[in-house]
This record gives structure tokens, C-alpha cells and sequence, in this order.
């Protein structure tokens, strides 16, 4: 995967343990804290709920394969300009961690090799 060398896989690996207790790539992601968590009714913010729940290190992780990711991808820098052209630096990265997430989950789940195309598509 673009981003992810040895540390990062290291860390992702040990920290995620069996990949089967995950039910979706969704959840996974949820898990690794790359999806916002908040409540929402009728368009407005209710409040936010438990958003200190699930893995630090694993957020931490996908963040920097983020970073990584930017400098040697193309794809993960064109999603990333076109986030970043709608809103903030910040929020254009932490758009890039839940779909490194979801690709890690798949690739570990299918036992596949990562596929730019299917991530970034």
C-alpha cells in the first residue's frame, strides 16, 4: 500500500489483531477513529458521542500513511487536491485516512494486494 512501510504495517498489524471481529470496512474504520462521529436530525448537530472510543494508535497510523501516501501516490494526491479545493488542508488528510482504512480491511479480509483503482476510484 502506498504510505505503509514496515513500521506502519507493524504497528496496523498488531494493533488490529484478528480481522475477522470486524463486520464491515466500516466498522473497522470506525474502530481506527477515521470517521467522525457526531449526531445529526434534520440536518442539524445533536451532539457528538463517544468520540474518544476506539484505537489511538491505529488513528495515529492512518494519518501518517496518509502523509506518506500524498508523497508517493498520484491517485491519494489527486483525491487530496480535490478535497483540499472544497475545504482545509486538515480535513483533505483526514478524508485520506478512512480510505486507507478501508483498503487495509479489504486487503487483509480478501487477502489481496492493494488495488489503486478500487480505492481511489
Amino acid at each position: 500500500m502506498p504510505g505503509i512501510g514496515q513500521t506502519l504495517a507493524t504497528v496496523i498489524l498488531l494493533e488490529i489483531g484478528p480481522i475477522d471481529r470486524f463486520a464491515s470496512a466500516g466498522n473497522f474504520a470506525s474502530y481506527a477513529r477515521c470517521v467522525d462521529s457526531q449526531h445529526t436530525s434534520n440536518g442539524k448537530k445533536k451532539g457528538e458521542g463517544n468520540t474518544k472510543n476506539g484505537n489511538a494508535y491505529l488513528s495515529w497510523a492512518f494519518i501518517e500513511a496518509a502523509n506518506f501516501s500524498l508523497r508517493f501516490c498520484a491517485e491519494a494526491k489527486r483525491f487530496y487536491e480535490r478535497k483540499k479545493a472544497k475545504s482545509n488542508t486538515v480535513l483533505a488528510r483526514k478524508a485520506l485516512a478512512p480510505k486507507l482504512a478501508r483498503a487495509c480491511f479489504h486487503i487483509l479480509k480478501e487477502r489481496k494486494p492493494f488495488d489503486v483503482t478500487r480505492c481511489f476510484a
